[in-house]
């Protein structure tokens, strides 16, 4: 499984920024999330969704001592999107606010702001959509996150502007590093999109996947531009235990397993 232990933890971390303290640690969900697998006899690429929930405990909005559940399951995957290569558009949706919700926390409230820009995005005939925030700058795709490049310069937008810190955007902003990129945490105007050379996602369930067209605009000439190409390859390659230096992101599921399982987010 890839990053394993970056996804357990932000699990609990979600759970605890909205005072549903679990009785679990990470590292037992970990655990739970491997012998799962391990009972399943998993040998092929599988996608995994842990949750927590509160269950009994009344119908009262404060859900502090209701109690508290966690749920894990897996399905065999293949790819998030029918094809390679993305138009999207940008939403008319605004992505949640951080003076109404917490992006950065991974909690199933919200996704209803993703889907409804999905959905939006979907009858307009893209295959995604794009979110501004609350001053309308660039806050992230529906359900990833969002990188420009402008030359050998790969900027995502920083953590404060209503985003989820994913762990496949943490991995990438990694291997930007070692491969020499340089690599900017900044604001980035809805402008920007227009005038990149490159624009991609990244998710768990996404990977790396290029942007070629926004709002009815070519991007790199309508196909994935070349660093976006070499990121995508390098992550592919830490996925699959490629880069020594990366080793320690992957867990294995069982001794003889050859095939490692995607932790879901």
């Amino acid at each position: 499984m890839f990053r394993l232990k970056e996804h357990s933890q932000r699990l609990a971390r979600s759970a605890h920024m909205i005072h549903m303290d679990l009785p679990w640690t990470a590292a037992q969900i970990s655990e739970g999330i491997l012998e799962l697998l391990k009972k399943n006899g998993a040998r092929e690429i599988v996608y995994i969704r842990p949750i927590a929930f509160v269950g009994e405990g009344g119908i009262n909005l404060d859900s502090r001592k209701h109690l508290k559940h966690v749920a894990v399951f897996a399905f065999p995957f293949r790819a998030y999107f029918e094809r390679s290569g993305l138009r999207v558009c940008v939403s008319s949706w605004r992505r949640v606010s951080r003076s109404s919700m917490i992006p950065r926390s991974k909690v199933a409230a919200n996704y209803l702001n993703s889907s409804m820009a999905t959905i939006e995005a979907k009858l307009a005939g893209y295959d995604e959509a794009l979110l501004l925030d609350e001053e309308g700058r660039v806050s992230e795709g529906a359900g990833e996150n969002l990188f420009i490049v402008e030359g050998e310069v790969v900027a995502t937008p920083p953590t404060y502007t209503a985003i989820l810190e994913g762990i496949t955007r943490q991995t990438v902003l990694a291997l930007a590093h070692d491969m020499g990129l340089e690599v900017r945490e900044r604001p980035i105007d809805r402008s920007e999109l227009y005038t990149a050379d490159e624009v991609f996602f990244t998710g768990t369930a996404t990977e790396v996947e290029a942007v070629v067209e926004i709002d009815g605009r070519k991007v790199s000439g309508g196909e994935a531009g070349p660093v976006t190409k070499r990121i995508k390859a390098s992550y592919s390659d830490a996925v699959r235990g490629r880069i020594p230096k990366h080793r320690a992101w992957l867990t294995p599921v069982n001794a003889n397993s050859r095939r490692a399982g995607r932790a879901g987010s």
